[in-house]
């Protein structure tokens, strides 16, 4: 037995001495890098975080994050008391003790652990050892992977204990740590499941957050609210067992229930159309900071904050706007197209072509409802390819800001721009046309033929009214011709003005539509962006200036505070006269008032002063309304992705398809003091007289109209159009030469 006892004895000490060895020899090649370089204590005590760019709307709310890691950083100040408890008492309860490691927690781990099979006994990694794993990983090192990686952080952390202070360290800490969803830090993770500050938890919400850390898939309390709920209430044991908290507390706390306020800016972004553009115009203002072109920022990595032009209440407004609309209107379509001959050719190409599986499973994707339903794999490119899309561009006329971007129904399904894209414009592009024809010596009270034309040079084409209307013994006065969107006065308009004047004044509104010298060009075959038409629209409601380009930063700040950049000057230039963009207003006043668009009016009972504009394109593939104030230009596309996709009728037009989403937009701002005060504001400083407009919509052609007109011109000698605001040379023609002269155009027709 002695012989056995002595035996065993010499060969646990040979095991122990030959353990104290090798790790020895581990130990040294560890802390002489063989293993890879360890970080010196100068580069510890210089760690800097990544951290998130944070997007914010013009009231300081944010709108969206650019990052690697979806971080923001906070100070020592901003973290509550029991969330620091709650931590030391939940994964180092020792912290305050030891020195980076704790030889207590290894024993535990050797004895409970490894060898009584213990799980539950916790394990040996400090705050500190953590916090080195979250800063700089594990790399693999075959079966040598957990000593030398547990070794490593061992030596780093007693390093990072020699220069950084036990605060520096939790804070540290708190600010790395991930929470699971592409979150660190607990100042995001606060956000995301609370929605709000994390200096604002109290104790319950910060024991879930301590809680999600052991596990933050299991113990998410979003996917698993049961999880969180229990391991909140270890959490709290935990604080009590360490004296942070009363019996009373305890039990009191225990009894309250998981609540979160969960908000995901990347799931659900309130402006992601927006704040995707946004990057490009940050990245482009960065690098023109720096002398050299290249940005000494990163924007995913260095923490500034954007603070832009976004109006989030118009930006929600819109957004709700458009889903009524299309979520009515969807309806209507796809009963429209539900036996077509378009859906059905498209299945059989589909499913015959493509060899696509006839199996339906539930499907995500976009729904106006949110509700998933089951699909083939035809469905739902059908679905997509049958949908009604919608863009709404709001802009502050004056400086160029945007006030609220919407590029299309849903950003993360859908995230193609529709802002950008450029449709067919249709009548939408009228005032541009009618502008080029008052800037060439025309007035509101010339008079346009409104006959049925065959245009034989153009291929025999034959424009019509979009009621189907014509006269021959009749005029139309040039403003009732815009009012109403009338197409047989434009073309007559177009040949009397010219398509040098046009594509000239085109080119002053920066529309960059190639052009070809076609009459079909003023009313509207050419494509245009939202974009381009509402910054186009700008010049009316800003006295004839056309803004350099649309605004969406105000100002950027680095992660300390100290702004970079600052917008002060919004630049604009004179591209026509005041008083030819107070006609147009007026003309498209009248065009709310009593024309195309007046159902803003009477469906939504909008009392501001407004002028707009609809369009409707060919066959009914694109609707479009554009409406402003001096202080808001609002501009609407309605359409599928592609324009084979349409309404047979009426339903398709712009002041029954597009009109409603700025109507509902314009009942909010109406319903809304604050917002009246700030986009109603009305025309007071633009020319608005009715004298602008004093002569009748028709003149009757032959003897008897020849007499009135006449005798209206008389009586218009001395009240002018111009209002003292004449142009040089032949535009300072009198109303009564004009008569002669166009009397004698009517005589050649």
């Amino acid at each position: 037995m002695k012989r056995v006892l002595k035996f065993l004895f010499k060969a646990s000490l040979i095991i122990l001495l030959t353990g104290a060895i090798a790790f020895s020899i581990l130990f040294g090649a560890v802390y002489i890098g063989v293993f890879g370089a360890l970080p010196t204590t100068e580069e510890l005590s210089t760690i800097d975080n990544e951290e998130a760019s944070l997007v914010m709307a013009s009231n300081g709310s944010i709108i969206g994050k650019y990052f690697a890691e979806n971080r923001t950083n906070v100070s020592w100040d901003d973290i509550p008391e029991q969330l620091i408890n709650a931590l030391v008492a939940t994964e180092d309860k020792r912290f305050y003790l030891h020195e980076g490691y704790d030889s207590r927690s290894y024993l535990r781990v050797f004895f409970k652990t490894i060898l009584l099979g213990d799980k539950n006994s916790g394990g040996g990694s400090t705050l500190t050892q953590q916090l080195i794993k979250n800063l700089y990983g594990r790399n693999h090192h075959s079966y040598l992977s957990m000593p030398v990686n547990k070794i490593k952080e061992a030596i780093i952390a007693t390093r990072m204990e020699d220069v950084l202070t036990k605060q520096q360290i939790l804070l540290l800490y708190l600010n790395s740590v991930p929470f699971g969803e592409n979150v660190y830090g607990v100042e995001a993770a606060s956000m995301r499941f609370y929605g709000k500050h994390c200096k604002q938890l109290n104790t319950q919400e910060a024991a879930v957050l301590v809680g999600i850390l052991k596990a933050n898939t299991y113990y998410n309390p979003r996917l698993y609210p049961k999880n969180a709920l229990k391991r909140r209430n270890h959490v709290l044991v935990l604080m009590h067992n360490e004296g942070y908290l009363s019996e009373n507390e305890l039990t009191r706390l225990k009894n309250i229930p998981l609540n979160i306020s969960y908000s995901n800016y990347q799931k659900e972004p309130p402006a992601g159309y927006f704040v995707y553009q946004l990057k490009n115009r940050v990245k482009k203002i960065l690098e023109e900071l720096a002398p050299d072109g290249y940005s000494d920022y990163d924007i995913e990595k260095d923490g500034l904050k954007i603070y832009t032009t976004l109006d989030i209440n118009l930006q929600k407004d819109a957004q709700k706007a458009a889903k009524k609309q299309l979520s009515k209107m969807q309806i209507k379509l796809d009963n429209e197209l539900k036996n077509s001959s378009l859906k059905k050719v498209y299945y059989k190409e589909m499913t015959s072509k493509n060899h696509l599986s006839n199996e339906k499973i539930s499907r995500d994707v976009f729904t106006w409802d949110n509700k998933s339903s089951n699909m083939t794999i035809t469905d739902s490119l059908w679905h997509y390819y049958s949908m009604l899309n919608a863009a709404v561009l709001a802009t502050e006329p004056e400086s160029g800001k945007v006030l609220a971007w919407v590029g299309g129904n849903n950003y993360r399904y859908l995230p193609f721009d529709l802002i950008l894209t450029k449709r067919q414009i249709a009548s939408t592009i009228k005032p541009l046309i009618y502008a080029a024809a008052l800037n060439d010596n025309m007035t509101p009270c010339d008079y346009l033929g409104n006959e049925l034309v065959e245009y034989k040079e153009y291929g025999g084409w034959t424009p019509q009214n979009y009621d189907n209307s014509s006269s021959n013994d009749t005029l139309i006065s040039l403003w009732y011709s815009l009012a109403n969107s009338l197409n047989l006065p434009t073309m007559d308009l177009y040949f009397k003005t010219g398509y040098d004047e046009i594509s000239d004044m085109l080119e002053r509104f920066d529309i960059n539509t190639p052009l070809i010298e076609t009459p079909s060009i003023a009313l509207g075959s050419i494509d245009v962006s939202l974009y381009e038409i509402v910054k186009a629209y700008g010049v009316f409601a800003n006295n004839g200036n056309l803004s350099s380009d649309l605004i969406m930063v105000e100002k950027i700040t680095d992660s300390k505070g100290d702004i970079i950049y600052e917008n002060k000057n919004y630049t604009s230039k004179k591209i026509i006269n005041e008083n030819l963009s107070d006609q147009i207003t007026h003309i498209l006043k009248h065009a709310v008032n009593e024309g195309t668009g007046k159902t803003i009016r009477t469906r939504f009972g909008i009392d501001a002063e407004l002028a707009g504009k609809t369009g409707t394109a060919q066959n009914y593939s694109n609707a479009w309304f554009v409406s402003y104030t001096p202080e808001i230009v609002l501009g609407i596309w309605v359409g599928a992705m592609t324009p084979e996709v349409h309404f047979r009728g009426g339903l398709g037009s712009g002041s029954v398809l597009a009109l409603p989403i700025a109507g509902n937009i314009f009942a909010d701002i109406q319903s809304n003091a604050a917002m009246s005060r700030t986009y109603f504001k009305g025309f007071d400083h633009i020319y608005t007289k009715e004298e602008i407009i004093s002569c009748d919509p028709f003149f009757e052609k032959g003897l008897s109209g020849v007499i009135n007109r006449f005798t209206n011109n008389l009586k218009e000698e001395n009240t002018p159009i111009d209002r003292g605001k004449k142009d040089d040379g032949d535009k300072n023609k009198s109303r009564f030469r004009k008569f002669f002269d166009n009397l004698f155009k009517d005589k050649d027709k």
